[in-house]
């Protein structure tokens, strides 16, 4: 089975479970040399998207990552759940750093430009996420800190 690393809302096993009901979890990792960092601000009606970078100018940066076996039944409808048709994400296969050992996975990138802010809504989804998956509670907290569109349309007063 292909091996999926979420590191946004799919971090959460019981969302994972509903869009992709026959690939479980196999454990927890890290994308090391890489940063959570969002764009597409101007595609969004509610601010921009979660997406991950290679952080060549911060090797020690880290990315919380939710490995799944992915069946093939499922990955169809996981690639439309994630990029919709709009072809605004692509898949990549990274490296995860896991206690185990090294994996090869595979993930969606943002194919737009770095920058803007996502909604407040949106950075809690992600931070409940994180949570859910057993991320540390300094990362959780780093997520819920980050900076966001506190009022506009779609998102909550933070």
């Amino acid at each position: 089975m292909p091996l999926y690393a979420a590191y946004g809302s799919n971090l959460d096993p019981q969302r994972m479970a509903a869009r992709a009901p026959h690939s479980p979890a196999r454990g927890t990792g890290w994308l090391v040399g890489w940063r959570l960092t969002f764009g597409g601000e101007n595609l969004s009606w509610e601010g921009a998207f979660a997406t991950v970078v290679e952080a060549p100018e911060d090797p020690a940066s880290q990315v919380f990552v939710m490995l799944y076996d992915v069946a093939r039944e499922d990955e169809p409808s996981l690639d439309e759940w994630e990029d919709g048709g709009t072809g605004l994400f692509t898949k990549l296969r990274v490296r995860v750093h896991t206690l185990d050992g090294d994996e090869t996975a595979w993930l969606y990138v943002l194919d737009a430009y770095e920058g803007g802010l996502p909604s407040a809504r949106y950075i809690g989804m992600l931070a409940d996420a994180a949570y859910a998956a057993g991320a540390p509670s300094d990362y959780v907290a780093d997520l819920r800190a980050r900076p966001c569109l506190s009022t506009g349309p779609g998102a909550l007063d933070a």
